[in-house]
């Protein structure tokens, strides 16, 4: 099963949609799911000391610009096992560029958390947690040769529901014939 492709696709709206974990809270070890076998494949473990603030992963049925799927962060009460289905819904997005690329990173919550899902906007979280996830990004790819990030910043749900919207509007068109 490739979870890239195996969602159904009316389980994925901007307002509800299933994120499937690639990276547990906590972990230094990136996983990417492989676009043609579905197979979680390890990466690489990160160069720097950091680890993943949230959980981390994408959102099936989606395509971004930079030929994956749309990336999701998922924060919850603990780490989610790598190729969990969650089902979520977006509180805001991180905008930053990675190798000089736009990249978008949907900041999202399960439904079923019920410490979490008492967050409906970024502002709704505690200060800190914009920070970890800000300072994160600016430096896991640091110790990388050639590999840089930008931290651009927030935007609010609505611009989040819109990327979604659109990741799932290119997947549809890269993938018409699944």
């Amino acid at each position: 099963m490739n979870l890239i492709h195996s969602v159904k696709r009316d389980a994925q709206t901007p307002e509800a949609f299933y994120a499937c974990v690639e990276i547990s809270a906590g972990s230094s070890a990136k996983y990417e799911i492989d676009h043609e076998s579905g197979a979680l494949i390890l990466d690489r473990f990160l160069f720097t000391s950091t680890h993943y603030p949230h959980n981390y992963g994408f959102i099936p049925k989606t395509w971004a610009d930079d030929g994956d799927p749309l990336d999701v962060l998922i924060l919850s009460s603990g780490p989610i096992i790598p190729l969990a289905l969650v089902k979520c819904y977006p509180i805001g997005m991180l905008v930053m560029k990675d190798g000089g690329r736009k990249d978008y990173k949907i900041i999202a919550i399960p439904f079923n958390d019920p410490f979490y899902n008492a967050f409906h906007s970024l502002s709704d979280l505690p200060e800190h947690v914009a920070k970890e996830i800000d300072h994160f990004f600016k430096v896991y790819k640091q110790l990388e040769e050639g590999k840089d990030t930008e931290v651009l910043g927030y935007e609010n749900a609505d611009a989040a529901k819109r990327a979604i919207e659109e990741g799932l509007a290119q997947y549809d068109l890269t993938f018409s014939s699944r």
